[in-house]
């Protein structure tokens, strides 16, 4: 049990981002939002995730970010939260994800999150950092059939292979992966994320924007 939570104590947690241009983020709550607000949530729900990763205290905070680091809303990031910066490298998603366990990993096992779910709470992350000391892997289903945390103890690109990102089918489409690959993981209870009008009305309805501070 000592060990277990050595090991828990000392995960890694990435958090995936993108920039928050208007335009370039949250197309789908632009006729709702206007493009700047739709920006303005996006940032508001990068700033929770990076609240919700540092809250869980399982072990360092990294922030990935696309198209690269020179946004300045990541370096208010990093100055306010504490965590490094990292630029997202390869082509799709799953390229992303990858390239980014190929690099954590040797130091430990990683948990990778988006930016999209606030119902993603600490204790969430505390669960799935215990996992992963029984476990391959850990994922956090979404209600759109996606996830919003994978992790890891080990590479397993071909997790990030095929996969139709953004689809309804990538959490099916990633357990035949894990099975296929003899991988160990254990599946978190389902969450909500944020990318249509009614995620919004969710959202305000939640509570969850005032934990967050501009």
């Amino acid at each position: 049990m000592a060990a277990a939570a050595r090991r828990a104590s000392t995960v890694q947690v990435a958090v995936f981002a993108r920039a928050p241009v208007a335009g370039e983020v949250k197309s789908r709550l632009v006729p709702l939002l206007g493009a700047a607000d739709a920006a303005e949530l996006h940032a508001t729900l990068v700033r929770l995730a990076l609240a919700t990763a540092r809250g869980a205290d399982v072990g360092p905070v990294s922030l990935w970010c696309t198209p690269d680091t020179g946004h300045p809303f990541f370096a208010a990031c990093a100055g306010k939260y504490g965590v490094t910066l990292h630029e997202q490298r390869g082509g799709h998603l799953g390229e992303r994800m990858a390239r980014a366990f190929e690099r954590l990993l040797p130091a430990g096992p990683v948990l990778l999150v988006g930016s999209d779910c606030p119902a993603l709470r600490p204790d969430d992350l505390r669960a799935a950092a215990g996992s992963l000391a029984t476990h391959d892997a850990v994922i956090q289903p979404a209600e759109d059939g996606g996830y919003v945390l994978v992790g890891l103890t080990r590479p397993a690109p071909a997790l990030f292979e095929g996969i139709r990102w953004g689809g309804p089918e990538v959490m099916r489409d990633t357990r035949a992966r894990l099975r296929a690959a003899a991988i160990s993981w254990r599946e978190m209870p389902v969450r909500w994320d944020v990318d249509r009008p009614e995620d919004y009305r969710r959202l305000v309805a939640s509570g969850l924007l005032a934990e967050t501070d501009p």
